[in-house]
């Protein structure tokens, strides 16, 4: 039996600082920025496979596909950039008939190159300008295939080149990919221009969502206990957008060298969410404070006291308890006065 996972992912990184370059990312993104296609092919036996993709827009999914179809499935307004229908229907049918051929004549071939599972990585970089996988005005592009982390195959100067290290079945697989007339020419196309131009269109359609800037909601609370005579401070930052934050642990104007900061994850509504924290002493934890630095605060940071965190923590609970006594107190009235109006306790009528 047959299984083989074999997971492409195509990326696009783009970086622009000169004016005159109409390829030039638009004004306000960050360098570079990235677009990245995702499709993992899982071959469980000759007449089984399953296939999952989808596009990514830096860290923000703008795309899906419906592999049955080939359809793409856009999840943005603005996730068709500026091409028009007819460049779209264009790409997927392409897309969907290389997909169909590919997995064909992968079944044929795969057990005669011994493809014994594992893994085949394959990874199409676009970029150009500062900050990108090759410097220059121009897209450059380049495919490379690995299998079982070693290097397999490449796409250089129109044509498919096996790696030394993948042996015979590098060899085959690029003969295999040769089979298909015409391609070469298509694949340069794509990552020369029609992929750039899909990508800064896709920015200059998207810009109003991916430049809105949303303030973070800050917080503070303790930890799991480090041991005996400790406290773990949390800072928590949540909601913000765009991306880039910066949170601290501070006592006065001077940062905590032992702050120790999570990855910055996202919410469910394109939003961020970062917690940094800081273990102490108990005795140590006065005059400290979290700062939050975000470009939606307009320079304005959130400081929030750990001692202001502690007398709150207080009053709520003093707050909690007061509660909590009214409440019985009512419930006792209540049963009170009730069992003193009920008909039991009454006189007769006569």
């Amino acid at each position: 039996m047959l299984f083989l996972q074999l997971p492409l992912l195509l990326a696009l990184l783009v970086s622009g600082d000169n004016e005159e370059n109409k390829n030039s990312i638009p004004e306000g993104f960050q360098e570079p920025v990235s677009f990245k296609v995702f499709c993992v092919l899982s071959f469980h036996n000759s007449s089984w496979v399953q296939s999952l993709g989808s596009g990514w827009l830096d860290e923000l999914q703008t795309h899906g596909w419906e592999s049955n179809s080939g359809a793409f499935i856009y999840l943005w307004p603005w996730s068709k950039g500026n091409f028009s229908n007819e460049e779209l229907m264009e790409l997927q049918n392409f897309f969907h008939v290389r997909f169909i051929r590919f997995v064909q004549a992968f079944y044929n071939h795969a057990r005669k190159w011994q493809f014994e599972c594992k893994f085949i990585f394959l990874n199409r970089n676009w970029g150009y300008g500062r900050g990108c996988l090759h410097a220059g005005k121009a897209p450059v592009g380049f495919v490379r295939v690995a299998y079982q982390g070693s290097d397999f195959l490449s796409f250089q100067n129109k044509s498919w080149v096996s790696s030394p290290e993948g042996g015979k079945r590098a060899e085959g697989l690029r003969r295999l990919f040769s089979l298909f007339g015409g391609t070469d020419e298509i694949i340069h196309k794509l990552l020369s221009d029609t992929c750039p131009r899909f990508l800064l269109g896709l920015l200059d359609a998207g810009k109003a969502y991916l430049q809105r800037q949303v303030r973070p909601e800050a917080w503070l609370s303790p930890g799991p206990s480090p041991g005996p005579g400790c406290l773990m401070l949390v800072c928590h930052a949540s909601g913000f957008y765009p991306k880039p934050i910066w949170v601290m642990w501070m006592r006065g104007e001077q940062e905590q060298q032992g702050t120790q900061r999570s990855d910055v994850l996202p919410n469910a509504d394109g939003t961020w969410y970062l917690q940094v924290s800081l273990d102490v002493e108990t005795s140590e934890a006065s005059d400290l404070s979290c700062r939050v630095r975000h470009s939606s605060l307009g320079g304005q940071d959130i400081i929030l006291y750990w001692d202001h965190h502690s007398s709150m923590g207080w009053i709520a609970l003093a707050v909690t308890v007061t509660l909590v006594l009214m409440a019985g107190l009512a419930f006792w009235l209540r049963k009170h006065w009730t069992h003193r109006g009920s008909p039991s306790s009454r006189l007769p009528l006569e």
